[in-house]
């Protein structure tokens, strides 16, 4: 495994914790790869994956980054360096299991971007954000990808041309943060709603996710119509039934 990354996995929780708290958990390209592995290879293998991070910071975004020579690497070679931080985040959108992120500390670019495509994040009140890549003149087209169907596009182009650090409570008006806990409270806030919905019937927590990815690229026609059936396929299955523990 990658030095800076902790994986622990029981009973069905998948927890990854970043783990390079003396650079705010910038994380360099093979942590990335790792992430991404773990993601796809464990999806659907576990009712849900959490998010964490030791130290103050949830991730300052990827480490060793800047401006790029003038007389860098091509365009196609670019390209399939910065897919794997694409892969990161198309495999928590297609993470059969729920994810959720729990941050405290700043996020910054693709920290910024990795705790808030999550399903769920909780964020703890002094907690900050911002997307920083203009400032190193870095395209931040790929953060962006991560949140344009998180955050109205508005707040998001401005939260990107004004590099602004803006606080929980803010990024909650935006969409990017699910719930706020005070600092000391925030991995008890959490463990409750692990708890909680570690006890859900998996093929509901499947669905939800299904279904909120599914619904909002299409028509509401074809919303309500997929809506329907879900509803009459899940509800037949065994762990929808009374008295079904998990």
């Amino acid at each position: 495994m990658t030095e800076g990354i902790i994986v622990a996995k029981a009973d069905g929780l998948l927890e990854i914790t970043l783990d390079c708290p003396e650079r705010g958990n910038g994380m360099e390209d093979a942590q990335i790869l790792q992430l991404g592995d773990l993601l796809e290879a464990e999806h659907d293998k576990v009712r849900l994956i959490v998010l964490r991070a030791n130290g103050p910071d949830f991730c300052t975004g990827r480490a060793k980054t800047g401006r790029i020579p003038l007389a860098g690497p091509e365009a196609m070679h670019l390209r399939n360096a910065h897919d794997a931080v694409f892969r990161v985040y198309g495999a928590v959108r297609k993470s059969r299991a729920p994810v959720i992120s729990v941050v405290r500390g700043q996020s910054v670019g693709f920290g910024f971007a990795l705790a808030c495509v999550t399903d769920i994040t909780i964020a703890a009140q002094s907690a900050t954000f911002a997307i920083n890549e203009f400032s190193h003149n870095i395209m931040p087209t790929i953060v962006m990808s991560s949140l344009v169907d998180r955050i109205p596009l508005k707040a998001l182009m401005h939260l990107v041309w004004s590099g602004k650090v803006i606080d929980s409570r803010h990024a909650m008006t935006i969409g990017a943060v699910s719930d706020i806990a005070p600092d000391d409270e925030l991995d008890a806030v959490a463990n409750a709603l692990i708890e909680r919905l570690m006890k859900a019937p998996p093929s509901a927590m499947a669905a939800v996710k299904h279904y909120a990815h599914g619904a909002t690229a299409i028509d509401i026609e074809k919303a309500v119509l997929f809506a329907r059936n879900l509803h009459a396929v899940v509800n037949t299955a065994p762990d929808m039934r009374p008295g079904f523990k998990a």
